[in-house]
């Protein structure tokens, strides 16, 4: 480790931002706290999303950080400040983010160099480049860099992990009895939702056909999960298939409350979105639907998975909706992803 990080006390690490970049960057926050063993960390990170870290064993402190308004930005910079944080780690790139620890009264401040901030930044990597600019690589080793950079141990092969409470778990195990799942029901998982937008959704009629070859030719519980919002999707969804499905739309499940579901799943259908790396740090069997992102981000792990995705022309383009006629995703057919589904359920036996 830098000599000049053995006296740190108080650290913030700024989490990311999308549900699935923070679990993909747990292995950096249990190399942060390895390192750091007798200092106080906390996790500045957005409100919604704090239940994705919760009950983990890496933080003192979890921070919310409202900062995408101008009330929300001045009240985390004082926050920060009350903190008196040593040091911060920063997985943002953004500006904004850095002006909050920069105002907040943080002199150390480490992360990507990258934007206007590249210029003051205490230390960390370079990003690495191509001839088409920042060269695409899985957000496991990108957010494990800026660690090797300062000099962390980082484990062969790390692995994003996930924590549950006894209580959650208990909370869990309530909901599954509502909804009379048993211990002896195989059950799939259907997410047919994305945060990100409709360019990363499969069809509804897809997955509606999916579920009822699910169903009647491998005798699986289904069980669908959506967020705030989604729930036209949901009911879309139940009303256009013969299977019986279980539709969570009418009690929305929060990121904590996702985790134990999850974790009893067999197996997880699901766009490129956050429960996909829920599955993941849970060693639960993933089916991905990947159309419109580029899957070099999410190119490690995937032992337990299967993702299709249709190479054409326009794709990945990252766009939040899509311009034209949704090939990537529409291509992706209910029998195709069928296989992969009876392939995983087999091996996972």
């Amino acid at each position: 480790m830098d000599e000049r990080l053995k006296s740190v006390k108080r650290v913030l690490v700024r989490c990311p931002n999308w549900v699935g970049d923070i679990v993909m960057a747990t292995p950096l926050f249990r190399c942060i706290r390895d390192h750091f063993q007798d200092a106080r960390i906390y996790a500045g990170i957005r409100r919604y999303a704090r239940g994705v870290i919760e009950d983990s064993p890496w933080f003192d402190q979890i921070v919310p950080c409202d900062d995408r308004t101008l009330p929300g930005f001045v009240r985390t910079v004082r926050e920060t400040r009350a903190l008196k944080p040593d040091l911060a780690i920063l997985l943002p790139n953004s500006t904004r983010c850095f002006l909050t620890a920069r105002l907040g009264g943080i002199k150390r401040i480490y992360g990507y160099k990258r934007n206007l901030q590249r210029f003051f930044m205490t230390g960390g990597p370079e990003p690495v480049r191509d001839y088409n600019g920042f060269k695409p690589v899985p957000m496991v080793d990108y957010y494990l860099e800026i660690g090797r950079d300062l000099g962390f141990h980082v484990p062969p092969n790390p692995r994003p992990r996930l924590f549950i409470s006894s209580r959650l778990r208990a909370e869990g195990e309530n909901i599954l009895k509502r909804y009379g799942i048993s211990e002896k029901d195989t059950l799939v998982g259907l997410n047919p939702g994305a945060g990100f937008g409709s360019s990363k959704c499969w069809p509804p009629e897809y997955f509606a056909r999916l579920a009822e070859l699910i169903e009647t030719r491998l005798h699986c519980r289904l069980i669908l999960f959506v967020g705030p919002g989604e729930e036209r999707i949901a009911d879309d969804i139940v009303a256009r298939s013969r299977s019986k499905i279980i539709n969570t739309a009418r009690n929305i499940l929060d990121l904590s409350q996702l985790k134990p579901l999850i974790k009893r799943c067999n197996l997880l259908v699901t766009n490129d979105t956050g429960p996909r790396h829920y599955a993941v740090a849970f060693d639960v069997p993933v089916v991905v639907l990947m159309g419109p992102t580029n899957p070099a981000y999410t190119s490690a792990n995937l032992e337990r998975s299967i993702v299709f995705r249709e190479d054409v022309d326009c794709s990945p383009c990252h766009r939040k909706v899509c311009p034209t006629d949704h090939r990537c995703m529409t291509r992706i057919l209910p029998e195709k992803v069928f296989e992969g589904v009876e392939k995983l359920l087999a091996n996972s036996v």
